[in-house]
Protein backbone atom coordinates (compact mmCIF):
# COMPACT_ATOMS: atom_id res chain seq x y z
CA UNK A 1 0.00 0.00 0.00
CA UNK A 2 1.24 3.48 -0.58
CA UNK A 3 1.67 5.90 1.50
CA UNK A 4 2.26 9.31 1.25
CA UNK A 5 2.40 11.82 4.25
CA UNK A 6 2.02 15.38 2.94
CA UNK A 7 4.17 16.75 6.07
CA UNK A 8 5.28 15.15 9.31
CA UNK A 9 8.49 16.15 11.43
CA UNK A 10 10.66 14.14 13.74
CA UNK A 11 12.91 15.11 16.34
CA UNK A 12 16.75 15.06 16.17
CA UNK A 13 19.18 13.87 18.98
CA UNK A 14 19.25 18.01 20.48
CA UNK A 15 15.36 18.73 20.35
CA UNK A 16 15.57 20.17 16.94
CA UNK A 17 12.64 19.69 14.64
CA UNK A 18 13.27 18.23 11.49
CA UNK A 19 10.05 18.90 8.56
CA UNK A 20 9.77 15.57 6.27
CA UNK A 21 7.47 14.00 3.71
CA UNK A 22 7.01 10.64 2.32
CA UNK A 23 5.55 9.04 -0.25
CA UNK A 24 5.77 5.13 -1.95
CA UNK A 25 6.00 1.86 -0.04
CA UNK A 26 9.04 -0.25 -0.51
CA UNK A 27 12.21 -0.23 0.66
CA UNK A 28 13.27 3.34 2.51
CA UNK A 29 14.95 5.80 0.63
CA UNK A 30 16.03 9.17 1.64
CA UNK A 31 17.26 12.22 -0.23
CA UNK A 32 19.71 14.84 1.37
CA UNK A 33 19.76 17.96 -1.09
CA UNK A 34 22.60 20.72 -1.33
CA UNK A 35 22.33 23.89 -0.79
CA UNK A 36 19.64 25.96 -0.95
CA UNK A 37 17.68 23.05 -1.11
CA UNK A 38 14.26 22.33 0.52
CA UNK A 39 12.42 18.87 0.71
CA UNK A 40 10.08 20.26 -2.08
CA UNK A 41 12.97 20.81 -4.71
CA UNK A 42 13.66 16.94 -4.36
CA UNK A 43 9.52 16.15 -4.86
CA UNK A 44 10.72 15.40 -8.63
CA UNK A 45 12.69 13.25 -8.00
CA UNK A 46 10.61 11.83 -5.20
CA UNK A 47 7.81 10.94 -6.84
CA UNK A 48 9.52 8.98 -9.93
CA UNK A 49 11.07 6.62 -7.31
CA UNK A 50 7.84 6.49 -4.99
CA UNK A 51 6.63 3.92 -7.45
CA UNK A 52 9.29 1.47 -5.72
CA UNK A 53 10.24 2.62 -3.06
CA UNK A 54 8.83 4.47 0.76
CA UNK A 55 11.19 8.28 -0.42
CA UNK A 56 11.69 10.50 2.21
CA UNK A 57 12.56 14.10 1.41
CA UNK A 58 13.23 16.75 4.58
CA UNK A 59 14.19 20.46 5.41
CA UNK A 60 17.87 20.20 6.23
CA UNK A 61 17.90 22.02 9.40
CA UNK A 62 17.80 25.60 9.18
CA UNK A 63 15.42 25.61 5.97
CA UNK A 64 11.84 25.31 5.36
CA UNK A 65 9.45 24.13 8.02
CA UNK A 66 12.70 22.58 9.96
CA UNK A 67 14.35 24.20 12.84
CA UNK A 68 17.88 24.94 13.83
CA UNK A 69 20.05 25.21 17.02
CA UNK A 70 22.19 28.64 18.42
CA UNK A 71 25.63 26.85 17.34
CA UNK A 72 26.14 24.47 13.60
CA UNK A 73 27.96 21.26 14.14
CA UNK A 74 28.19 18.76 10.92
CA UNK A 75 27.57 16.04 13.69
CA UNK A 76 23.99 18.07 14.26
CA UNK A 77 23.04 17.19 10.88
CA UNK A 78 24.01 13.64 10.63
CA UNK A 79 22.11 13.11 13.86
CA UNK A 80 19.03 15.11 11.58
CA UNK A 81 19.47 12.45 9.20
CA UNK A 82 19.77 9.50 11.89
CA UNK A 83 16.30 10.28 13.65
CA UNK A 84 14.79 10.10 10.07
CA UNK A 85 15.94 6.61 9.11
CA UNK A 86 15.10 5.06 12.69
CA UNK A 87 12.10 6.70 12.75
CA UNK A 88 9.81 6.94 9.88
CA UNK A 89 12.31 4.78 7.63
CA UNK A 90 12.45 1.84 9.57
CA UNK A 91 15.85 2.06 11.21
CA UNK A 92 18.09 1.46 7.78
CA UNK A 93 17.72 3.04 4.60
CA UNK A 94 19.07 3.81 1.53
CA UNK A 95 20.14 7.16 1.04
CA UNK A 96 21.24 9.87 -2.14
CA UNK A 97 22.95 12.71 -1.76
CA UNK A 98 23.12 15.69 -3.94
CA UNK A 99 25.94 18.47 -4.19
CA UNK A 100 27.19 19.18 -0.75
CA UNK A 101 24.17 16.75 0.23
CA UNK A 102 26.57 13.98 -1.33
CA UNK A 103 29.21 14.83 1.30
CA UNK A 104 27.01 14.90 4.29
CA UNK A 105 25.29 11.70 3.55
CA UNK A 106 28.80 10.66 2.99
CA UNK A 107 30.06 11.82 6.36
CA UNK A 108 26.93 10.03 7.94
CA UNK A 109 27.24 6.91 6.83
CA UNK A 110 31.24 6.97 7.45
CA UNK A 111 30.38 8.14 11.07
CA UNK A 112 28.19 5.02 11.48
CA UNK A 113 24.63 6.06 9.63
CA UNK A 114 22.36 3.19 9.51
CA UNK A 115 23.01 3.28 5.42
CA UNK A 116 22.65 0.17 3.18
CA UNK A 117 23.67 1.70 0.01
CA UNK A 118 24.94 5.00 -0.80
CA UNK A 119 24.03 6.93 -4.03
CA UNK A 120 25.98 10.37 -4.21
CA UNK A 121 25.69 13.02 -7.67
CA UNK A 122 28.36 15.69 -8.11
CA UNK A 123 29.83 16.26 -4.37
CA UNK A 124 31.21 19.16 -5.46
CA UNK A 125 35.31 18.68 -4.39
CA UNK A 126 38.00 20.84 -6.27
CA UNK A 127 41.30 18.35 -6.43
CA UNK A 128 43.00 19.43 -9.27
CA UNK A 129 43.57 23.32 -10.88
CA UNK A 130 40.55 23.22 -13.30
CA UNK A 131 39.42 26.29 -11.47
CA UNK A 132 40.44 28.71 -8.16
CA UNK A 133 39.78 26.99 -5.51
CA UNK A 134 37.63 28.35 -2.21
CA UNK A 135 39.43 31.19 0.05
CA UNK A 136 40.75 30.23 2.69
CA UNK A 137 38.64 32.71 4.99
CA UNK A 138 35.23 31.49 2.79
CA UNK A 139 33.13 30.19 5.70
CA UNK A 140 34.46 33.01 8.24
CA UNK A 141 33.18 35.18 5.57
CA UNK A 142 29.91 33.98 4.68
CA UNK A 143 29.39 33.24 9.01
CA UNK A 144 30.21 37.54 8.76
CA UNK A 145 26.98 38.15 6.03
CA UNK A 146 24.53 35.91 7.36
CA UNK A 147 25.53 37.64 11.11
CA UNK A 148 24.78 40.70 9.69
CA UNK A 149 21.36 39.64 7.79
CA UNK A 150 23.17 40.46 4.70
CA UNK A 151 21.55 37.29 3.38
CA UNK A 152 21.97 38.32 -0.68
CA UNK A 153 25.42 39.52 -0.31
CA UNK A 154 25.77 35.78 1.53
CA UNK A 155 24.49 34.63 -1.94
CA UNK A 156 26.73 36.34 -3.75
CA UNK A 157 29.82 35.44 -1.83
CA UNK A 158 28.51 31.86 -2.41
CA UNK A 159 27.96 32.06 -6.03
CA UNK A 160 31.42 33.61 -7.26
CA UNK A 161 33.46 31.87 -4.58
CA UNK A 162 31.99 28.63 -4.63
CA UNK A 163 30.08 28.39 -7.81
CA UNK A 164 32.55 30.32 -9.71
CA UNK A 165 30.58 32.49 -11.40
CA UNK A 166 31.95 36.28 -12.58
CA UNK A 167 30.37 38.82 -9.95
CA UNK A 168 28.73 40.65 -12.78
CA UNK A 169 26.64 37.70 -13.95
CA UNK A 170 25.69 37.37 -10.32
CA UNK A 171 24.70 41.30 -10.02
CA UNK A 172 22.67 40.07 -12.67
CA UNK A 173 21.28 37.26 -11.05
CA UNK A 174 19.98 39.30 -8.01
CA UNK A 175 16.97 41.20 -10.07
CA UNK A 176 15.73 37.60 -11.02
CA UNK A 177 12.39 35.61 -9.48
CA UNK A 178 14.50 33.07 -8.20
CA UNK A 179 16.98 35.48 -6.20
CA UNK A 180 14.87 35.62 -2.97
CA UNK A 181 14.38 32.12 -2.77
CA UNK A 182 17.87 31.52 -2.37
CA UNK A 183 18.02 34.25 0.05
CA UNK A 184 15.46 33.01 2.25
CA UNK A 185 17.79 30.00 3.10
CA UNK A 186 21.32 31.87 2.43
CA UNK A 187 21.77 31.87 6.41
CA UNK A 188 22.30 27.92 6.03
CA UNK A 189 25.70 28.20 3.54
CA UNK A 190 28.27 27.89 6.24
CA UNK A 191 26.48 25.00 7.44
CA UNK A 192 27.67 23.42 3.83
CA UNK A 193 30.91 25.21 3.64
CA UNK A 194 31.88 23.46 6.67
CA UNK A 195 30.48 20.05 5.40
CA UNK A 196 33.06 20.58 2.32
CA UNK A 197 35.95 20.84 4.99
CA UNK A 198 39.25 21.08 3.11
CA UNK A 199 37.65 19.28 -0.37
CA UNK A 200 37.35 22.45 -2.24
CA UNK A 201 40.66 23.34 -1.92
CA UNK A 202 42.67 22.09 -4.93
CA UNK A 203 44.39 19.16 -3.67
CA UNK A 204 43.60 15.37 -3.47
CA UNK A 205 40.56 14.14 -1.47
CA UNK A 206 41.94 13.76 1.84
CA UNK A 207 43.62 9.81 2.18
CA UNK A 208 41.24 7.50 4.34
CA UNK A 209 38.70 10.15 5.23
CA UNK A 210 35.80 7.72 4.55
CA UNK A 211 37.85 4.60 4.97
CA UNK A 212 34.88 3.01 7.06
CA UNK A 213 32.48 3.28 4.60
CA UNK A 214 31.79 -0.19 3.14
CA UNK A 215 28.56 -0.37 1.88
CA UNK A 216 28.03 -0.48 -2.08
CA UNK A 217 28.47 3.34 -3.24
CA UNK A 218 27.22 5.14 -6.46
CA UNK A 219 29.01 7.95 -7.33
CA UNK A 220 26.99 10.14 -10.37
CA UNK A 221 28.35 12.71 -12.15
CA UNK A 222 27.72 14.61 -15.54
CA UNK A 223 30.27 15.39 -18.32
CA UNK A 224 28.57 18.24 -20.03
CA UNK A 225 29.17 20.73 -16.90
CA UNK A 226 32.04 22.22 -15.08
CA UNK A 227 35.29 19.77 -15.24
CA UNK A 228 36.14 19.61 -11.79
CA UNK A 229 32.63 18.10 -10.52
CA UNK A 230 33.62 14.95 -12.79
CA UNK A 231 37.08 14.94 -11.82
CA UNK A 232 36.34 14.67 -8.27
CA UNK A 233 34.09 12.09 -8.61
CA UNK A 234 36.16 9.94 -10.30
CA UNK A 235 38.98 10.20 -8.22
CA UNK A 236 36.02 9.31 -5.04
CA UNK A 237 35.32 6.21 -6.95
CA UNK A 238 38.78 5.24 -7.44
CA UNK A 239 39.54 5.40 -3.60
CA UNK A 240 37.64 2.03 -2.65
CA UNK A 241 36.37 -1.01 -4.46
CA UNK A 242 32.61 -0.29 -3.22
CA UNK A 243 32.36 2.71 -4.97
CA UNK A 244 31.26 2.63 -8.65
CA UNK A 245 31.17 5.56 -11.22
CA UNK A 246 28.67 6.22 -13.16
CA UNK A 247 28.75 8.96 -16.11
CA UNK A 248 25.40 10.74 -17.57
CA UNK A 249 26.66 11.76 -21.02
CA UNK A 250 25.35 15.47 -22.05
CA UNK A 251 24.41 16.50 -17.86
CA UNK A 252 25.51 19.14 -15.91
CA UNK A 253 24.80 19.59 -12.02
CA UNK A 254 21.33 20.28 -12.72
CA UNK A 255 20.57 16.46 -13.95
CA UNK A 256 17.03 15.90 -14.67
CA UNK A 257 15.12 13.72 -12.21
CA UNK A 258 14.03 11.67 -15.56
CA UNK A 259 17.46 11.09 -16.16
CA UNK A 260 18.44 10.34 -12.61
CA UNK A 261 15.55 8.10 -11.56
CA UNK A 262 16.04 5.27 -13.41
CA UNK A 263 20.16 4.83 -13.01
CA UNK A 264 19.14 5.45 -9.03
CA UNK A 265 16.16 2.60 -8.83
CA UNK A 266 18.13 0.06 -10.44
CA UNK A 267 21.37 0.28 -8.14
CA UNK A 268 18.79 1.02 -5.08
CA UNK A 269 17.30 -2.63 -6.42
CA UNK A 270 20.38 -4.52 -6.22
CA UNK A 271 19.93 -4.28 -2.09
CA UNK A 272 18.12 -7.39 -2.16
CA UNK A 273 20.19 -9.74 -4.08
CA UNK A 274 23.66 -8.29 -3.64
CA UNK A 275 26.26 -9.71 -1.62
CA UNK A 276 28.63 -7.49 0.93
CA UNK A 277 30.35 -4.39 -0.58
CA UNK A 278 33.66 -5.42 0.07
CA UNK A 279 33.03 -8.42 -1.93
CA UNK A 280 30.66 -7.76 -4.85
CA UNK A 281 31.08 -3.71 -5.91
CA UNK A 282 33.88 -2.75 -8.13
CA UNK A 283 35.45 0.75 -8.71
CA UNK A 284 34.81 1.18 -12.14
CA UNK A 285 33.14 3.90 -14.88
CA UNK A 286 29.78 3.08 -16.85
CA UNK A 287 27.74 5.23 -19.20
CA UNK A 288 23.89 5.89 -19.19
CA UNK A 289 21.75 4.20 -21.40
Amino acid sequence: MSIDTPSATVTSADGTVIAYERRGSGPSVVLVGGAFMTRGDSAGLATLLAERFTVLTYDRRGRGDSGDSPVYDVRREVEDLDALIQGPAGGSAMVFGMSSGAVLALEATARGSAVSRLALYEPPFVTDDSRPPLPDDYVERLTELVAKEAYGDAVAHFMTAAVGLPEEVVAGMRQAPFWAGMEAVARTLPYDGRIMGDTMSGRPLPVGRWASVTVPVLVGSGDAGAPHMLTGARELAASAGNYTLRVFPGEEHAIAPEVLAPALADFFAESATSAPAAESATAGEGHAA
